[in-house]
């Protein structure tokens, strides 16, 4: 019988010495040098993972196929997908492994970045300006992972999603403005709707109205880009706020419902329940003890 392919948050790492970590940044060097530049297959359960090769080769294994690495390269994997590298001695630059409850942008099929980050991506970037932007964009990011300064969460998330959309767009042939249709159009601008107004509970018409459709036929717009109902995103965009909020922050569950606009603690656990299966608290445990927080 074949061996399962293990799982790790960092390769080589038992789960028990799980760090705590939504970002977490290191050199290839630094890491593939321990296993002679061979790293084997295994796969990450909740992170994705952004590698930057700056410099030297290698081959890439995304489940059974092989992708040979010449450098400047940015490579994608998402969580689940089974995946190993071997490297020249020479090799230069990162690997960032991203938290996915984290990611800027979430890998599936509700926007075309997040469709082009459902799947391992091996991206050459060329001389191009935007191939030399995002490697410039992708060291910045390495070094904000170190410094620890004020304000760094925002830099963090900003750094990824350019350096995420750019090689996106890199990979699809430059900028995809004109291939889109009208309702992957219309699907980003709910997006950005979203994003302003999911604290105040506007209900499903309110965004139907925002984009002059009817509540019905964007109902189905939003059902064939993501598979849920458009109620189903709207609560899942809260949801998705209130874990972050649970893990990476201190406030009580009283208060990061007030902050979600919640202003009974107990429906707020109601609704969360509901959605996850677990109260909030109950939730926000299982998550430090499974980080080892």
């Amino acid at each position: 019988m074949k061996a399962p392919v293990p799982n790790y948050e960092l390769y080589g790492e038992k789960s028990r010495e799980r760090p705590d970590f939504w970002l977490h940044c290191e050199t290839i060097h630094a890491r593939s040098s321990l296993y002679r530049w061979e790293i084997g297959l295994h796969r990450h359960e909740r992170f994705f993972q952004i590698l930057y090769i700056a410099g030297g080769s290698g081959d890439a294994l995304f489940e059974k196929t092989v992708e040979q690495i010449s450098s400047p390269a940015v490579i994608t994997v998402p969580p689940g997908i089974g995946h190993g590298f071997r490297f020249s001695p020479d090799v230069d630059g990162f690997v960032f492994t991203v938290l996915a409850s984290h990611l800027p942008i979430s890998p599936g099929r509700s926007s075309r970045p997040g469709a082009w980050m459902a799947a391992p991506r091996l991206t050459p970037l060329g001389g191009s300006e935007d191939g030399r932007y995002i490697g410039e964009t992708l060291r910045r990011l390495a070094t904000e992972c170190e410094a620890g300064l004020s304000h760094r969460t925002v830099l963090l998330d900003a750094y990824l999603t350019t350096a995420l959309v750019l090689t996106g767009r890199l990979a699809e042939g430059g900028d995809d403005e004109g291939a889109e249709s009208e309702n992957e159009r219309r699907m980003e601008r709910f997006d950005a709707l979203l994003r302003q107004h999911y604290l105040t509970h506007r209900p499903a018409a309110f965004y139907a109205r925002a984009l002059g459709l009817s509540p019905t036929h964007f109902s189905r717009i939003v059902r064939a880009a993501t598979g849920r109902s458009l109620h189903e995103v709207i609560a899942g965009k809260l949801v998705e706020e209130a874990k972050r909020q649970l893990l990476f922050t201190r406030g009580s569950v009283q208060q990061i419902g007030f902050r979600l606009g919640f202003g009974d603690p107990a429906y707020f656990s109601r609704f969360f329940l509901r959605r996850t299966g677990m109260t909030p608290r109950a939730w926000r445990t299982a998550e430090r003890e499974r980080l080892g927080a």
